[in-house]
Order: structure tokens, then sequence, then C-alpha cells
């Protein structure tokens, strides 16, 4: 019999109120309040939480308060990830972010999803998408990365936007829905 842990990593239709989720968002949640009451200068502090709370995470990994997410178990980041300030990360399904990617202060990355049927959304029903960010992406301040977005290496993500798609290995997009920028004269 699968789980409903087990259905919601794999992106099928689950119920978010089942006892072992409960219990896991609760233990997350106090993991979070321990590294949120952390500042920077607690970095041997800070190490330890995220090894309890995040799957996996790369060597000089940086992550400012507050930082907010469902379960973290489902977050996996590569060596050199930066988040800013005030990130939130729905990680019902995994989240994995390359190395050396930037993210930018109140960035959101949601894996967390809900029928459009009325009568699946009624009976309690959610779903969710996993989401694959590359190496060396740059993410703006506020932007906002949809289920199952994949956004390949070296791209950049203007600030604000909001991706509803996939983004191609070094592409810039910005804007709401997100879309590529026309490059203007040469680049350093």
């Amino acid at each position: 019999m699968t789980t409903e842990k087990e259905k919601m990593i794999a992106g099928e239709l689950y119920r978010a109120g089942d006892a072992e989720l409960v219990r896991e968002r609760a233990t997350s949640q106090a993991l979070q309040r321990r590294y949120n009451n952390t500042i920077v200068s607690d970095a041997d502090e800070r190490k330890v939480v995220l090894d309890q709370w995040l799957g996996s995470r790369g060597s000089s990994c940086a992550i400012r308060t507050p930082f907010h997410v469902d379960y973290g178990y489902n977050i996996h980041l590569g060596s050199d990830v930066f988040f800013n300030y005030g990130c939130v990360l729905l990680d019902v399904c995994p989240i994995r972010i390359g190395d050396m990617t930037q993210v930018g202060p109140m960035v959101q990355i949601l894996t967390a999803d809900h029928p459009r049927d009325a009568a699946t959304r009624d009976a309690g029903l959610e779903f969710g998408q996993p989401i694959e960010i590359g190496r060396n992406v740059w993410i703006g301040g506020g932007a906002l990365i949809l289920p199952g977005v994949t956004i390949g290496d070296d791209a950049v993500i203007g600030a604000g936007a909001v991706v509803t798609r996939d983004v191609p290995s070094g592409v810039t997009v910005a804007g709401n829905p997100a879309r590529p920028l026309v490059p203007r004269g040469p680049t350093a």
C-alpha cells in the first residue's frame, strides 16, 4: 500500500492532513524556528540544523533568515548556494538546486499545487510537481517559481518574475508570466 507521503513525493494526489505528514511538518517547523532564531555568526549551530532539516546540501551554502519550508527533506542544494532573506520553499515534491546558484530576497519556490477540479479539491486532495534549478542560476528578488518548472544552468530570472514554464540554459527571463528577454548590445 502506498502511503500519503509516498504519493506526495511522487506528485500524485494525496491528503495533506495525513497524520504522518502533519507530524513531519511539525518537526520541520521546530527546526525552522531553531534555524530562524540564529544569526550569521551562529555558523556551527546553523550547520547542525541544516543537516537535520534538509535532504542534502553541498559545502558553503548560506541561507539568510527567515527561511520557510514545508518539510525540508525534499530540498537538495549543491555547493555554494546562497539564499537571501525571506525565501519560501514549499517542498511537497523534490526541489533540486545546482552549485553556485544565488537566490534573491523574498523568492518563492513552490512545488505544491491544487487540482483545478472543484470536486477533487473539495475531497481534500492536493498534489505537487518537482522543481529543478541548474548550476550558476541567478534568481532576482521576489521571483516566483511555480510547480514543475526546470531552469537550466546559467539562466537569469528577473526580479518579480513569475516563472510558469521551463527556462533553457543561459536564458534571461522576466515579467508575469516570465518571458525571455532579447539581449541588447554586448555583455561583459
